[in-house]
């Protein structure tokens, strides 16, 4: 209560530490919201079923979310507690172009201390045993 006369307190404005103010700046960008949106619509059926195996904390209790962006690159999915990000790969990543690009996103990502695994497609689909057991020992 402020008697009449006296000044109020000056209250010190709330600090963000630098971590967070910064995880604002890099991640789940609002910019890339509707394309992180369309991307969750159109996942391929490898994306479908290894998300299938690791949502909601299925894979050692570990919580990942999918089409997750960090800078400009969206990643297939992502866990920040580890800081892992997992891509799944189609045939086009052996064009020479998507070769480059991918290892400048992983080299990217990496400069954040991001661990990026990559799995093709046909590996999740046929393999999904040996994709979470190698999920599992990251």
């Amino acid at each position: 209560m402020i008697v009449q006369g006296e000044v109020e307190p000056r209250r010190r404005p709330r600090t963000v530490p630098l971590d967070e103010h910064y995880m604002t700046i890099i991640y789940n960008i609002k910019a890339l919201k509707d394309r992180r949106k369309r991307l969750r619509n159109k996942m391929t059926e490898a994306e479908i079923f290894l998300w299938s195996k690791i949502k909601n904390k299925q894979l050692a209790g570990y919580r990942f979310r999918r089409q997750y962006s960090v800078g400009r690159y969206i990643v297939d999915f992502y866990c920040p507690k580890l800081k892992l990000a997992i891509e799944l790969d189609g045939g086009h990543h052996n064009q020479e172009e998507q070769i480059i690009y991918d290892e400048e996103r992983t080299k990217y990502l990496n400069s954040l201390n991001i661990k990026v695994v990559r799995y093709w497609n046909h590996e999740v689909l046929k393999g999904i045993g040996y994709v979470l057991e190698d999920l599992e020992n990251k």
